[in-house]
């Protein structure tokens, strides 16, 4: 048997973080008549198969199977043609043509139009969409004021078919990472006929009709989800007969169901990990996936920044590794390793002298008079560890009680969306793989923006950044920006950077993870004995 083989890879030009960390190559195996099953676990529902409104990696999971955009990433996180065969760039970076391929086709028959981008892209900026991520596609000119309502004529935004199989977008400014922006679900082309007849409803597995190399067969919901292969897919054919997405909530449960033989692969929950390592079916990587506590701003007592900046100086971000076993990098930065731009000296120090003393000037010395505070996180065993962890350093270190509230995660979200608690988890795992990714999460315009923290400082830094080709200009712009909001503001607590621990079959081929946490399927092959 092949062992699991890790390759570090560094992307060229712009894009210098991390490439596919786990490749098993894909091989010839010999036709049967029944085509092999893959099985694997989802760690919730998924929220949503809408991807104009999905925000989380479990619909991504999903969706990326299923569907395809204008491009998608090579081995090393270089965005390659997918439903574009091509695409020019006029000479001043503004304006994009994408040419669609002639043998794209829904999983209807129907052939893939540049209209279904248009359509999906205007759709998403539809302010009655009311989608987090329309923010995406504020570059495209006339986006941001069709998305917050100055304009109301949909055709004012720079995005238009010429013709079925030509795509024209028009940006306010040259964006050196567009083709990887279109790799992302909520830009994959959506078919209008569908969406309008079937309402609310048209995601069933009974309505729904997808583009990429896997369609919906059945969703059983908070049970399962099953995949089987697209006949109309341009590329070759999916060898899986079938994939099973098993939603399954407990890590140590997926494990279990790992070892019986009834899975090909699961994430490895924390106390597991000592175990495996060695064992050929053990992977492990850092992947580019921030994880933080936010305030919500608005919120007392956390509309003092000072208190905010105790809280934050008052955790000794060390420990986490040691918990939770994983070999992650404890962060007080945001830009993780392996992105371009990255500083590992910025962010608030562990001191809880300095904390308790900021902690007084906000009027609790010693914490005497701090109100009741109660940190809110999704239910999960790792989320649960660190939490807890939490509150031992804010009692130990600032005198604090902190209460603890679990939330399943469909809940959670829609908590996070409507009325964010004063003190929140939330991670966040690159789109792509630059650092206006993560910087843009914070911007006064950004729907994923849950701590209602605004600064134009920032979000000026931020715009100028995004455009400007000089390195030097663009990591000077990304320092200070992680300083106004990690050190100055201190809108939010970054604690560490993941990694992805997995196991995953010996008689699995062609499975490829890399530094995003992408999981596409559609080279899988299986080699069963």
């Amino acid at each position: 048997m092949n062992r699991i083989v890790i390759r570090w890879a560094v992307i060229a030009g712009l894009v210098l973080g991390l490439a596919v960390l786990f490749i098993r190559p894909a091989v010839n195996a010999p036709p049967t008549s029944d085509p092999p099953a893959f099985r694997m676990t989802l760690s919730n529902e998924p929220p949503t198969l809408d991807w104009n409104l999905a925000t989380d990696s479990v619909s991504f999971t999903v969706l990326i199977n299923l569907m395809e955009g204008l491009t998608e990433y090579d081995e090393q996180l270089r965005p390659r043609p997918a439903a574009a065969r091509s695409w020019d760039v006029s000479r001043d970076g503004r304006v994009y043509l994408f040419h669609l391929r002639e043998d794209a086709r829904w999983s209807d028959g129907k052939p893939v139009t540049a209209g279904e981008f248009e359509y999906s892209w205007k759709r998403l900026l539809n302010p009655k969409t009311a989608a987090e991520y329309a923010y995406f596609l504020y570059d495209i000119e006339g986006a941001e004021d069709y998305n917050t309502g100055k304009v109301s004529d949909p055709d004012s935004v720079g995005v238009r078919a010429l013709d079925d199989r030509t795509l024209e977008v028009r940006l306010r400014k040259p964006i050196v990472f567009f083709p990887s922006i279109a790799t992302f679900m909520v830009t994959f082309p959506m078919r209008r006929d569908i969406v309008e007849k079937f309402g609310e409803r048209w995601t069933e597995p009974e309505n729904i009709v997808t583009n990429g190399p896997f369609m919906l067969d059945e969703w059983r919901h908070e049970y399962k989800l099953t995949l089987r292969p697209n006949p109309y897919y341009f590329g070759p054919l999916p060898a899986l007969g079938k994939v099973t997405m098993f939603v399954v909530n407990e890590s140590t449960t997926a494990l279990t169901l790992y070892e019986t033989g009834d899975l090909e692969m699961a994430n490895l929950p924390p106390e597991a990990i000592a175990a495996y390592r060695g064992n050929p079916d053990y992977f492990t990587a850092p992947l580019l996936r921030g994880y933080y506590y936010g305030f919500n701003v608005l919120k007392p007592p956390f509309t003092d920044p000072r208190v905010r900046r105790a809280f934050s100086m008052a955790i000794d971000r060390r420990e986490f590794p040691a918990i939770l076993k994983r070999g992650e990098i404890p962060s007080s930065f945001w830009i993780p390793p392996g992105m371009p731009y990255h500083n590992s000296a910025i962010g608030l120090p562990f001191d809880p002298g300095a904390a308790r003393k900021l902690l007084a000037e906000a009027g609790y010395p010693g914490g005497h008079g701090f109100p009741t505070v109660t940190a809110v996180f999704n239910t999960g065993p790792e989320n649960s560890l660190i939490a807890e962890n939490l509150q031992a350093q804010w009692k130990r270190n600032l005198g604090l009680e902190v209460l603890l509230d679990n939330q399943e995660w469909k809940v959670y979200l829609n908590r996070l969306l409507t009325d964010p608690p004063p003190l929140f988890r939330l991670g966040w795992g690159a789109d792509y793989p630059d650092p206006d990714n993560f910087m843009n999460l914070f911007t006064s315009t950004s729907g994923n923006n849950r701590g209602r923290w605004k600064n134009d400082r920032y979000d000026r830094l931020i715009r100028s950044a995004a455009a400007d080709p000089d390195p030097a200009r663009r990591q000077a712009g990304y320092d200070e920006a992680q300083r106004i909001l990690l050190e100055t503001d201190a809108a939010i607590m970054p604690l560490f950077v993941a990694t992805q621990n997995w196991v995953v079959k010996p008689y699995v081929r062609g499975l490829q993870i890399n530094a995003l946490e992408l999981l596409t399927l559609k080279a899988v092959r299986l080699e069963k004995p």
